[in-house]
């Protein structure tokens, strides 16, 4: 654990050397990774280019929580003791480049997390929202409505994903932890979006593939994403967003969606044995249906912000199977989170969340998985935010034998939050 923190500080150390590298000016068609980046979705469709030749934003991220959970279950299978105590100290690193009019690059790379101590790449993209590279006026009024993304880079499927904590850019995130079924993967392949007066469109294709290899071809197959819905600003106090989403995978060797994080959740050793380690257990907490060679997905998200009242919601159902079944299972997630964001420039804000999964476990159970955040956060500064959360989870319907038979975990958690 010793080594784990001290790359974790080193990290951080790191990411404050990079800072004064930065430019401070916004790039186009660009999600500000700081407190102007909340309740931003999509990437920003700018109308105006302030393009002036390349230029390299250095950007990053560090957390640090302190946990003081406990857990519990019925005796069945042994428990790890934990204790109250700081997690691994984690950082992102980010460039992102404009690199001709219209067209920016991304590319993250954690450089700490509970999975994986070291370095390590995400993934990154080719954003394209503007053609004058290939010819000036090139495809033009059909640019001001597209937007084109290539990479191996995070798919975007449901609307969720624009508010979890991605390692150590949780500024986005209003609680510590993510949802019980996090959806979540990178995976390479393309994406075409078309948005005009707030409605929304988004077709995609993927390999699938979480690591990217080209043997055993018979075994991998095509994702297919897609989205619709619409993001507007009623008047000066209300806006409303709703949008569907598909992921959907035929027929391959595995699949990741509700495994591809590979950082590690917020809620440190809950419900392990006791020989479970934080790097490789680090899946605590969440829940995976196991539909690992079949899957398709389907997630609705309405959001509503009036004033500083804010509502964001989740439902969603999955169903596939693997390939030792002949019978599709299904999982079912829903989810509500109600925010008040309140002080000078909405400095401050109070939420709770309450999250239930009912899935056809792998097990042959009927289970539920509940859990309830009450959190609260404040910004020092539009870089710095520090949060307080209390979270309760239950599991149901495991069969006695399980570690999960009659389990809970609960308690507080603090986070701090630099990102820049």
């Amino acid at each position: 654990m010793k080594k784990y923190v001290k790359h974790g500080i080193l990290a951080a150390a790191f990411l404050v050397s990079l800072s004064g590298f930065s430019q401070n000016r916004q790039l186009d068609n660009f999600r500000s990774p700081d407190k102007n980046g909340i309740n931003v979705f999509e990437a920003p469709k700018d109308t105006v280019s302030t393009f002036d030749g390349v230029k390299v934003r250095v950007g990053g991220s560090s957390t640090l929580q302190f946990q003081a959970l406990n857990h519990e279950n019925s005796g069945a299978v042994e428990l790890i003791p934990i204790g109250d105590n700081f997690n691994l100290a984690t950082a992102n690193l980010d460039l992102d480049v404009a690199l001709a009019k219209g067209v920016r690059m991304h590319l993250r790379t954690y450089l700490s997390s509970r999975h994986h101590p070291e370095p390590y790449v995400k993934g990154g993209y080719f954003q394209v929202d503007n053609l004058d590279f290939i010819s000036p006026g090139f495809l033009e009024e059909a640019m001001k409505y597209l937007t084109i993304k290539v990479g191996h880079m995070e798919n975007n499927y449901g609307d969720a994903h624009f508010r979890r904590s991605d390692n150590s850019q949780a500024m986005y995130n209003p609680f510590v932890g993510n949802l019980i079924m996090d959806a979540f993967t990178t995976e390479v392949g393309g994406e075409v979006y078309f948005r005009k007066n707030g409605f929304i469109g988004m077709f995609g294709l993927s390999n699938g593939k979480l690591n990217q290899a080209v043997d055993k071809p018979e075994t991998t197959g095509a994702s297919i994403l897609a989205k619709l819905g619409y993001d507007g600003q009623i008047n000066e106090d209300l806006r409303l967003r709703i949008t569907g989403s598909m992921y959907s995978t035929n027929k391959i060797a595995r699949t990741y969606l509700y495994s591809a994080d590979r950082t590690g959740s917020r809620y440190y050793l809950v419900l392990e044995d006791t020989e479970a380690k934080p790097s490789s257990n680090f899946r605590s907490g969440r829940y995976n249906p196991g539909l690992n060679n079949e899957i398709t997905a389907f997630m609705i998200n309405p959001f509503v912000k009036y004033k500083g009242l804010e509502f964001f919601g989740t439902f969603e159902t999955a169903s596939g199977k693997t390939d030792a079944e002949t019978d599709d299972r299904t999982a079912t997630q829903f989810a509500g989170e109600l925010i008040y964001r309140f002080g000078n420039n909405e400095n401050f804000y109070l939420g709770t969340r309450y999250n239930t999964v009912t899935s056809d476990d792998p097990s042959a159970s009927e289970i539920t998985i509940d859990r309830f955040q009450l959190g609260g956060g404040v910004f020092l500064t539009k870089n710095i935010l520090a949060k307080i959360e209390y979270v309760n989870q239950q599991y149901d319907g495991y069969d006695t034998t399980s570690i999960f038979h009659e389990g809970e975990f609960k308690g507080v958690l603090l986070e701090a939050v630099i990102s820049f």
